[in-house]
């Protein structure tokens, strides 16, 4: 009966006439009599909410370690088309501009990576685009938190910014450095292993398939040595084993592209004493980082999606 007074009052009130604090809380009162006697439905949705998010950890961390070659593929492929569904969706003018300019460049600095014979400078143009991308989706994340931070605090007022403005802009800011810097971590993982393989000092099993000769490149291929005295020589970084590579292909290979081993021999990289500068650790820090992100974008979506299937068959809204 109260719950039928209420939607009477609430059909008859003129919320024009009314201020936001006093439409919030009708709504609010609203909600609540409408679930009232409900708690018994709202247990069974959190116990099946919870028991679908357990067994889904359980069925991604065997997956990912029986099959991770499928297990990231399939990720990458969530990553890259859950957002553009959401952002058609909702009118996301700027996430799919920069979405369709990322793909096409992506797309064609992958298709160089895939090419056979390989061209000698494809692996420093693949690695400095994902380098690239990596390094700016970090300043582009430093950013976001910074502000959001600045939010928090109230220091937008200072700006004389609203709080509202404020934490949209961190929060996009923000979701677009995670977003491009998983997307780039991605990518680089696929096309290393790619050229790697194709060059033959790397295979994901066994002895590969070349001899590493001295003075060359274990990612590249290419001579550390730099023979024309007019262009500057690149850096070059000697691994633990011995074998050594040039500055752009072992960042590449480790921070972004997400390997932990030297390509030819297998043996652990030490990236501490690689590099050791302070400057570094937040980049390192960074990937990590990304490595969780890219499970929520990828696999939250799905797992909410379940539950909410699971509980229209049941009944349960």
């Amino acid at each position: 009966m109260e719950m039928e007074n209420l939607t009477e009052v609430t059909e008859e009130v003129d919320y024009a006439l009314l201020s936001r604090e006093e439409i919030i809380r009708l709504k609010r009162k609203k909600h609540l009599l409408k679930h009232k006697g409900h708690e018994a439905m709202h247990m069974e949705i959190f116990l099946i909410l919870c028991i679908t998010f357990f067994v889904s950890q359980i069925a991604l961390v065997w997956w990912r370690k029986k099959h991770a070659k499928s297990y990231n593929i399939c990720t990458l492929i969530g990553m890259w088309i859950i957002p553009v569904v959401f952002g058609v969706h909702n009118g996301w003018t700027r996430f799919l501009f920069t979405w369709t300019i990322y793909t096409i460049i992506t797309f064609v600095i992958t298709s160089q990576a895939r090419k056979r014979p390989l061209s000698g400078k494809t692996p420093s143009l693949v690695y400095g685009w994902f380098l690239l991308m990596f390094r700016l989706s970090c300043a582009v994340g430093i950013v976001g938190y910074v502000s959001f931070l600045f939010t928090f605090f109230g220091l937008n007022m200072m700006f004389l910014i609203s709080p509202e403005k404020a934490m949209d802009f961190s929060i996009t800011v923000l979701g677009y450095g995670l977003y491009y810097g998983v997307m780039s971590r991605d990518f680089a993982e696929i096309c290393s292993e790619i050229m790697a393989s194709t060059i033959g000092y790397y295979t994901s099993t066994g002895m590969p398939t070349k001899h590493l000769a001295e003075g060359v490149c274990a990612i590249c291929g290419n001579s550390v040595v730099h023979l024309e005295p007019d262009s500057s020589p690149e850096k070059v970084f000697q691994l633990s084993c011995g074998h050594r590579c040039h500055e752009f292909c072992i960042r590449g290979w480790c921070i972004v592209g997400k390997k932990q081993t030297c390509p030819y021999c297998k043996e652990k990289v030490d990236l501490k004493r690689m590099f050791p500068s302070p400057w570094e650790r937040p980049q390192m820090l960074y990937g990590q980082m990304l490595d969780w992100i890219r499970y929520l974008v990828a696999w939250q979506p799905l797992i909410i999606t379940l539950v909410q299937v699971i509980n229209w068959s049941l009944g349960l809204q």
